[in-house]
């Protein structure tokens, strides 16, 4: 019964005999056994280490058995922790495993197909993002908008280091500009670029998601790992986040604010118009003025200018 917590049949025996006439001296346990006294003796050795018996002062010495319950509890919580020992370096063998395969070059590129699981996935990445989050914005959009940007949110209140780049497409979806300014207003580092190649995003510099195809930006996905093409997606964002221009909330005239981020996202008046809910007049009089006023030579230009213009005004 007891060998499951470490005791051996010979030595179950001498203590079942132990509890039958406690208080006897090992010649005694020897002649019941019907074993050799150097034996017996190594026997009560083993039982005394593993808390089954204590022996007296007395000479002959005497063996007393510790209660099975005492006993076998003792016993069970020492195999217990051992089991606990060995589960915990049991996980650190895994990580090791996970880290060797991780480096395999059949396991540095997943590739994820259909809407439903690559929105899993980059939930799961994004949740999983402690320290920076760098994104490529433009639609289509394989998760829930509101999901994704209520848990941007989140990492922005535990202190993630959030930017955005967002394409003229991203600011033109109804909302989006708003969209773009609420992310601003919330912490994040958001800048436009009238030619965001591709949509990406970047989980903490350990992993990307990225569209398989240009043309099919929802249907198959990729995420990238630690290597030389991770590298290179983060040197192209930040070459892209060197070319784009702030957007810069505007405490005095929100309207100015967002006609010059749409001026140096590439936006025509007509459309401008349309996101700003103004006159396509109305907006060619106020271009008219701005690129007047900044000494502009271009409308994409005069949007650049007055953006840069006001981040060096805030800060």
């Amino acid at each position: 019964m007891l060998e499951s917590v470490g005791v051996e049949p010979p030595d179950e025996e001498a203590y079942r005999a132990l509890l039958a006439a406690p208080g006897c001296c090992v010649s005694d346990l020897a002649k019941r056994l019907g074993r050799d006294e150097d034996d017996v003796r190594a026997t009560v050795g083993r039982l005394e280490e593993l808390g089954l018996l204590t022996t007296t002062s007395d000479e002959p010495v005497r063996l007393l058995p510790t209660r099975p319950d005492v006993a076998v509890d003792a016993l069970v919580a020492v195999r217990r922790a051992e089991l606990d020992r060995v589960r915990a370096e049991a996980r650190v063998l895994v990580s090791e495993l996970r880290a060797q395969e991780q480096h395999r070059p059949e396991n540095l590129v997943e590739v994820i197909v259909g809407q439903d699981a690559i929105a899993a996935r980059f939930a799961q990445l994004l949740n999983g993002t402690q320290e920076q989050l760098l994104v490529l914005d433009r639609p289509p959009y394989a998760a829930e908008i509101e999901q994704s940007d209520t848990t941007v949110r989140g990492l922005l209140r535990e202190g993630v280091v959030v930017r955005g780049i967002y394409s003229p497409d991203s600011l033109d979806v109804p909302g989006g500009i708003d969209e773009a300014y609420s992310a601003a207003d919330a912490g994040e580092s958001s800048r436009v670029h009238p030619q965001v190649p591709m949509k990406l995003a970047v989980f903490d510099r350990k992993a990307a998601l990225l569209p398989l195809s240009v043309d099919q930006l929802v249907d198959s996905a990729l995420v990238v790992h630690p290597c030389a093409l991770l590298d290179a997606l983060v040197e192209m964002f930040w070459l892209l986040w060197d070319q784009a221009v702030p957007v810069v909330t505007a405490s005095t005239d929100p309207l100015e604010a967002r006609l010059m981020t749409l001026l140096a996202a590439g936006f025509k008046d007509d459309a401008i118009a349309r996101q700003l809910a103004l006159s396509s007049r109305t907006v060619g009089r106020r271009v008219a003025e701005l690129m007047d006023t900044l000494g502009a030579r271009t409308r994409f230009q005069a949007g650049v200018h007055a953006q840069r213009r006001r981040l060096l005004e805030d800060t």
